[in-house]
């Protein structure tokens, strides 16, 4: 009978020691993380030096080599450029010049589309600008076959300007996270998402002659098409792709994209019957040598005998659009990822999971390196044949939405990781991070893993000016990097993961996805 007293006070002690332990290892990747940070100087190479990081070019296999080499400087092991399958071919602009001649001068600022070609010759080329304006293709084939061969071109937008009378930047209201904590699951999504979009036939038919127009353009060989997104005005671009980056694909005009400002005042001039007259020398390059995509994996090697096979996964995207470095878009998650790993080997915690670290290329055109790592460790959602590695890994976490300090963590609609989660943030109330959500987020890494039964993880964040003015536009740079948030946000994931490899069981899961052949789609 005296046994269970003594017994209950020697568990007693045992959870003292383990809190103990776990408020000394938070002390230290407080004290690391936010006193000896070097987030921004990874931020640096990744962006500033590395330059535009487009998946299987330059810049990219630039960034990639420097961070294998420095997270083995970092005392990580195993680090490699691992290839994930067949991407397609590399890309970058390298000269891009355009400005409008006529009736007056006025530099243009333009950016070509990825994976497109540049003017013809080897000098600066000046043509009228032709407007195209119609409503159907067969329009375009009559009014069009034939005139517009080394020309630059342009298509009439019914797009107009609006003035913006809230902020670029912003964080998270208060009011807002409460909203976000008290939030019901999401709704099962069905195929294709769930998405229900009302679109207008007008602008139907405005996709569908664009489509159309890609096939004219090649084969009537215009010298420069002139492109816009209506949300990019103030000088800011949104740019993405225009061409396509499979091996054999035919890409032989120049296509670049204009701020609304530039292109609709082109526009009224033309419409007006003023005669308007560019001039353009832009070139781009291909590198279709090697068309394997690569990731960056490194590894901290669990030290228990029993746990160290079993491992935790962090990591973000390292490719980036082209307009600028992408610094928000997502050299931020990157360089937050290995300051993660940098803290956890300055401290000398020792833990007793794998933790490894990815940085993910493709993630722009469809999440395809993890999406393809998935598949070849983990299991394929077409089938979920799950692979050894699948019973080993605890959890992901990622960080992609851009250089705000995090607010939290989604739960991804796993409910039995709320009260774990609520307990490891709670050091961190002090830096403004302390919700749970039971809700989804989506369009980045951690669906990968989530979409074959692993539990994964995206970071709240405050979004500062990530949707209004960085992400994949040519304000994406270095200078928009929030220092003190990409501190506090390492500070935070290291514990994360710490905590995710000390812990005596894994991360709950939820209930294994059924197969879901993709049909042409991604399957999650």
């Amino acid at each position: 009978m005296r046994k269970q007293p003594f017994l209950l006070g020697a568990l007693c002690m045992l959870c003292n020691i383990v809190s103990a332990q776990t408020d000394d290892a938070t002390n230290k990747i407080k004290n690391e993380g936010l006193n000896n940070s070097q987030v921004m100087d990874f931020a640096f190479h990744l962006t500033d030096v590395s330059g535009p990081r487009l998946t299987n070019s330059p810049g990219y296999l630039r960034a990639a080599n420097w961070a294998k080499d420095e997270l083995t400087k970092l005392g990580l092991v195993n680090a490699t450029l691992e290839p994930w399958g067949d991407f397609g071919v590399g890309w970058e602009q390298t000269r891009c010049y355009v400005a409008m001649t006529a009736p007056y001068y006025a530099p243009i600022v333009a950016i070509p589309r990825a994976w497109t070609g540049g003017t013809p010759g080897k000098k600066i080329m000046s043509s009228e600008v032709i407007m195209i304006n119609v409503k159907d293709s067969a329009e375009l084939y009559q009014k069009f076959s034939g005139k517009i061969k080394g020309k630059i071109v342009m298509v009439y937008s019914p797009d107009t300007l609006h003035p913006s009378f809230t902020p670029d930047g912003q964080r998270y209201a208060d009011s807002s996270l409460e909203k976000m904590a008290n939030a019901k699951p999401d709704a099962p999504r069905g195929p294709g998402g769930g998405r229900n979009f009302n679109m207008s036939d007008a602008m139907r038919q405005r996709q569908l002659l664009a489509r159309q127009m890609g096939d004219f353009y090649k084969n009537e060989k215009p010298a420069l098409v002139l492109s816009l997104n209506a949300r990019g005005n103030d000088g800011t671009l949104f740019v993405q792709n225009g061409g396509a980056y499979t091996k054999d694909a035919e890409n032989n005009y120049g296509w670049v994209m204009l701020s609304s400002d530039d292109y609709l005042r082109i526009q009224r001039l033309v419409m007006s019957g003023q005669k308007v007259e560019m001039e353009a020398d832009v070139k781009t390059k291909f590198y279709p040598e090697d068309i394997k995509g690569y990731n960056v994996v490194a590894e901290i090697p669990g030290t228990d005998p029993v746990l160290k096979d079993e491992i935790v996964m962090l990591g973000g995207h390292l490719d980036s659009w082209h307009g600028a470095t992408g610094a928000t878009d997502n050299a931020a998650g990157s360089a937050v990822m290995m300051e993660v790993v940098r803290i956890l080997k300055a401290t000398g915690l020792q833990p007793k999971r794998t933790i490894r670290i990815a940085l993910w290329s493709g993630e722009e055109q469809g999440l395809f390196g993890s999406r393809n790592y998935v598949k070849n460790h983990f299991a394929d959602p077409a089938d979920m044949v799950l692979k050894p590695e699948h019973s080993k890994i605890s959890a992901y976490y990622n960080l992609d939405n851009g250089t705000g300090k995090i607010r939290g963590i989604y739960l991804q609609g796993n409910e039995a990781a709320r009260a774990i989660f609520q307990k490891w943030l709670e050091p961190f109330y002090d830096l403004g991070a302390k919700t749970v959500t039971i809700s989804n987020t989506g369009g980045t890494d951690h669906q990968s893993f989530d979409g074959v039964g692993i539990p994964g993880f995206q970071f709240i964040q405050d979004a500062i000016e990530y949707d209004t003015r960085t992400h994949h536009t040519n304000m994406d740079t270095y200078d928009h990097l929030v220092p003190e948030d990409l501190k506090q946000a390492a500070t935070i994931v290291a514990s994360f993961v710490y905590n995710t490899a000390q812990s005596a069981d894994k991360i709950p899961r939820k209930e294994l996805p059924k197969p879901r052949p993709a049909n042409g789609r991604p399957a999650f």
